[in-house]
């Protein structure tokens, strides 16, 4: 068994961050743009904009990257912006063998704390081992000037405990956990826990305000690294992440992850009989929209979900009891 660690956070202006090794950049137009000022110090020999979540890209990227490092042996690379950069990065770095460092954005999810790339194959979410950044860079003012909607977007990721602690419960009713995810009652607990903290915080996390934030980021590594101590992501990740997966193949144009998460975690509470006032609160305090999702897009994913979490082999959760005519 392998336990794997978070990565080394700190909290450095971006414009006070020391670097003297050649930077590969991996990034999006609309992140770097936000922060380019702020690193125009960096040595950059070798750009991608990341533009989908397909490992057809990432490799095309590697590849190319490789090729560089022949004569450049102290490149490094910097993963500036959000989830869908972080993704690609890992999954760059663990192929060239370089050392990564992320400089997050706004905090849109856990991808910069998690050792996987979470990559759509086949209509599905799939996670590859990568790995974590070696280093985290942490600049409270760039997260808190982050657009409204994905500053503390991140949290869905913590109050997906939520619905995805009923559906471990669920299936070890059921007889459904896995050897190697049966339901531990601390685990749980201490989730339940990381779960207060999001909550507790969500309203300042929201605003941009700093200690807020630092909350955020707090709750978001403890849910990760409890994860990796049990080594899977029961705790944390149920129906609302599946239908997060599922819906996207109904969209013609892509929403967050955050847009999906979201909802998802208000509707797979409903059919849990949970009381969703808290966490739509806490949602709306984040900024999180509820309803891009076009009801019937909702109505097809619902319909399907059961057999679309059983032929994806999805863990078990109240997604696998849906009866919606």
């Amino acid at each position: 068994m392998r336990i794997w660690n978070l990565p080394v956070v700190d909290f450095i202006s971006f414009d006070e961050l020391e670097e003297e090794r050649p930077v590969a950049l991996v990034t999006t137009a609309g992140a770097w743009e936000a922060v380019a000022d702020d690193l125009a110090h960096l040595n950059v020999i070798w750009r991608s904009n990341i533009t989908d979540a397909t490992i057809q890209q990432w490799a095309n990227f590697t590849v190319d990257l490789q090729q560089l490092t022949i004569n450049n042996s102290q490149l490094t690379i910097y993963a500036v912006g959000g989830g869908q950069v972080i993704n690609a990065a890992k999954y760059i770095a663990y192929h060239t063998g370089l050392e990564l460092v992320s400089l997050p954005t706004a905090l849109t999810a856990d991808a910069f704390l998690t050792w996987n790339s979470g990559v759509r194959a086949e209509g599905c979410v799939r996670y590859l081992e990568t790995k974590p950044p070696e280093r985290l860079i942490m600049d409270v003012d760039v997260l808190a000037a982050a657009p409204d909607g994905i500053r503390a977007a991140g949290i869905c990721d913590v109050l997906s405990i939520a619905t995805s602690l009923w559906d471990w419960e669920l299936a070890a009713e059921k007889g459904e956990n896995p050897e190697g995810m049966e339901l531990i009652p601390w685990v749980a607990d201490a989730a339940q826990s990381i779960l207060d903290g999001a909550l507790e915080c969500a309203e300042s996390a929201g605003a941009g305000d700093a200690e807020g934030l630092k909350q955020l980021l707090d709750c978001l590594a403890l849910g990760v690294q409890l994860c990796n101590q049990v080594g899977h992501s029961r705790p944390k990740e149920g129906s609302e992440h599946h239908f997060s997966y599922s819906v996207e193949n109904y969209l013609s144009n892509g929403l967050s992850h955050a847009n999906l998460v979201g909802p998802g975690i208000i509707m797979m509470a409903q059919f849990q009989d949970q009381d969703t006032d808290y966490l739509e609160r806490a949602l709306k305090a984040c900024h999180i929209p509820l309803d891009n999702i076009p009801e019937d897009v909702v109505g097809m994913t619902l319909k399907g979900l059961p057999e679309y979490v059983r032929k994806h082999d999805l863990p078990y959760g109240i997604a696998h009891e849906l009866n919606i005519a």
